[in-house]
């Protein structure tokens, strides 16, 4: 069960009676590898945000793959570790949606995405004997959870940071709302997790980044929702005319390359829809489209390397294309 953090019941009381604001309280901070920022538009107060702050922090804390206090580090480094009950939800949750899209996420492809650099830096182009020696390492089906004690087979590490964001959303936003807040925005790191609607009730809306470039193809309007976008412009290198993304195929090791450029995801679950993300990328329209309609728990908007854009129906009347020339296709279940 997630912890949510406790104020004086004194705060509590000037929380309830708090009114909207006609500009945000806001926070920001650089913690998970990126810059995030805590807007409260009503309810809520500096102590709320300092609470925020740090349970971010705590969560980085046990979650980071290169911190070696982390409980994630010590799993990788031994093979086997009692779990917070945080740590333990998380990865129950991102197994849970490895094993849903039949591993076009997997939590376990870290050492290859480390010998690629994209954890470093130190970027370089691996063949096909470096992908065939790596692969054997990446297999979610062989992570053992039991309750809180984890433990993988020999070799193997796992990352969880194609969900960790999403799933801090999640805390935050049960936070904010049982401590009075009733409308908020927040930004981790391009993950946006909206708390209610604005002040005045209307939709809050989120900008889509356009892949090929500056400015964006449109904007969703969501209430009480996360807005997640995973694309191969976020993070890549160039060698030779070539550009090698960080959204790995796990089947093969190498980058992506489903026919798409980027995919946003909209739904109740910011960890669903980090993890989604990841996976309808690597996966390709077709087969992303297939796994929308198989489980209508979210909504997706799907850029192609062409340029074309597909949105889901529960999009249809939610999201305004930045360009009227623009190819848009709205799927239907």
């Amino acid at each position: 069960m997630r912890r949510v953090f406790a104020l004086l019941p004194a705060l509590l009381l000037l929380m309830g009676c708090a009114s909207a604001r006609t500009q945000p309280l806001e926070r920001t901070f650089f913690a998970m590898d990126t810059v995030m920022s805590v807007r409260l538009y009503d309810g809520g107060g500096e102590d709320l945000l300092d609470a925020a702050e740090n349970r971010v922090r705590e969560l980085e804390g046990l979650l980071s793959v290169t911190d070696s206090g982390s409980e994630i580090y010590a799993l990788d480094r031994t093979g086997a570790a009692v779990l917070s009950p945080d740590t333990a939800e998380l990865l129950a949750g991102a197994l849970e949606l490895c094993r849903r899209t039949g591993g076009a996420l997997d939590i376990s492809i870290y050492p290859i995405l480390r010998a690629w650099g994209f954890t470093t830096g130190e970027y370089s182009v691996l063949t096909r004997e470096d992908l065939a020696a790596l692969l054997p390492l990446a297999d979610y089906t062989q992570v053992r959870l039991e309750g809180t004690a984890a433990a993988l087979p020999p070799g193997m590490e796992i990352d969880l940071g194609s969900v960790a964001k999403g799933y801090t959303g999640d805390v935050l936003s049960a936070c904010l709302k049982e401590n009075g807040v009733a409308s908020a925005l927040l930004d981790l790191g391009g993950n946006i997790q909206a708390v209610g609607s604005k002040p005045d009730g209307s939709p809050w809306r989120v900008a889509i980044r356009d892949p090929a470039g500056a400015g964006n193809i449109g904007m969703a309007e969501v209430r009480d929702q996360a807005v997640v976008t995973s694309g191969g412009y976020e993070r890549y290198f160039e060698r030779d005319g070539i550009r090698y993304w960080h959204i790995l195929d796990p089947k093969t090791g190498a980058p992506a390359r489903s026919g798409l450029a980027s995919v946003t995801v909209v739904g109740d679950s910011g960890l669903t829809c980090d993890g989604l993300s990841t996976a309808l990328f690597v996966m390709g329209l077709d087969r992303a489209l297939d796994h929308w309609r198989q489980y209508q728990d979210f909504e997706a908007i799907f850029v192609s390397d062409d340029g074309s854009v597909t949105i889901t129906a529960g999009l249809e009347h939610n999201f305004t294309p930045a360009q009227a020339n623009r190819t848009l296709t709205v799927a239907r279940p």
